[in-house]
């Protein structure tokens, strides 16, 4: 991972309507987006967004339906204009770049998966993974063979020279990430990628992703509207209600620690056990003895569930957490059981008694 900002967004807004500065005024003036609508007929898409995406990270962009992601992550390549506010890749202001630098930036910068494959019917698998090589002017015979690797990649290996009808979702969505790879951008976008694939291949399609990032360390936004499959993939995690910020984070901190009833309600019926790692609940030595009363060793990425079954639920254990090799912090399983009590639940009881 790096701390180095690939993409900043700052102070973003988005109106829709025939004279959207006029009602940004009344935005900037705390008008909500209901009012727009009905005072001024505009609809607001996006209020004061403030995001960075870190280089090699996996950032996801979180909501419900109109929640605004689509419209966010669609302001990054500049398919759509913002209202007001800047986008910044490596620094630059893409805002104020013309149609030749823009045309650049998606070619050699960005690529993109779409939720719905947008493969070309009349070309074969291997010409359609190799689609931005060629508008780059990269020869056929030189693109192919790039679209090859990347279809082995990505478990296609002997369909280069199929057609897509020819394929199933989960296999057409395989080539959208190989055309996204073959691009050889540091940047994808992947708006609901996976979205529209049954949900064993939509499993299989998010441990591939995962698999790939270990080696490839790209920057990826990634659009859904799904929490689990946020929390699974997501370095940052950025959560959208009616096109602002609610809240955004390290996924690990926010499930610990939502600061919204919205989110308390997100986050309320997820499998805690299964989500939450060693590293988010542990005490960190901070130079201390390592306890010589530890019943044994556990990795820092490891489940709560795993910690369960190990443990035999027995919660007077405590464990030595290692990180690459070295003592970290230590795991009583006092406070593993307390982490997997929603904080609203608790809090809840506390005012009751």
């Amino acid at each position: 991972m790096s701390d180095n900002v690939k993409v900043s967004i700052r102070n973003l807004y988005k109106i829709f309507g025939a004279n959207p500065q006029a009602a940004l005024k009344h935005v900037l003036d705390g008008m909500s987006k209901a009012d727009l609508l009905k005072t001024n007929g505009h609809v607001l898409g996006l209020r004061d967004i403030n995001a960075d995406m870190r280089e090699g990270e996996i950032t996801v962009i979180m909501g419900l339906s109109g929640s605004g992601k689509s419209t966010l992550i669609r302001h990054l390549n500049r398919l759509i204009e913002p209202t007001s506010g800047e986008v910044g890749v490596d620094g630059e202001d893409v805002l104020a770049y013309g149609e030749e630098k823009l045309r650049d930036m998606r070619r050699q910068v960005m690529s993109m998966v779409f939720q719905k494959f947008a493969l070309l019917p009349h070309r074969t698998v291997a010409e359609n993974a190799g689609t931005t090589l060629g508008v780059r002017g990269v020869s056929k015979r030189e693109y192919l063979a790039e679209a090859d690797k990347w279809l082995d990649r990505v478990g296609l290996h002997g369909f280069g020279n199929h057609y897509p009808h020819q394929l199933s979702g989960g296999m057409q969505q395989r080539v959208g990430i190989a055309r996204a790879l073959t691009s050889n951008s540091p940047i994808m976008l992947m708006d609901e990628a996976f979205s529209a694939l049954d949900p064993l291949i939509r499993t299989d399609m998010q441990d591939l992703l995962l698999e790939l990032q270990k080696e490839l360390h790209k920057t990826i936004i990634f659009i859904t509207h799904d929490l689990d499959e946020a929390l699974k993939l997501a370095d940052h995690l950025v959560i959208l209600k009616d096109g602002y910020v609610v809240q955004q984070g390290e996924p690990q901190h926010i499930l610990l620690n939502p600061n919204d009833p919205y989110i308390e309600d997100f986050v309320s019926d997820i499998n805690r056990a299964r989500v939450l790692r060693v590293r988010s609940i542990m005490t960190p030595l901070d130079g201390q003895p390592v306890p010589p009363d530890a019943h044994g060793e556990v990795g820092y990425d490891d489940t709560l569930e795993s910690m369960i079954a190990r443990s035999g639920g027995d919660t007077s254990h405590r464990y030595i957490v290692m990180r690459d090799g070295q003592p970290a912090g230590t795991l009583d399983m006092t406070n593993l059981v307390k982490a997997l009590v929603p904080r609203v639940a608790s809090e809840a009881a506390a005012r009751k008694y």
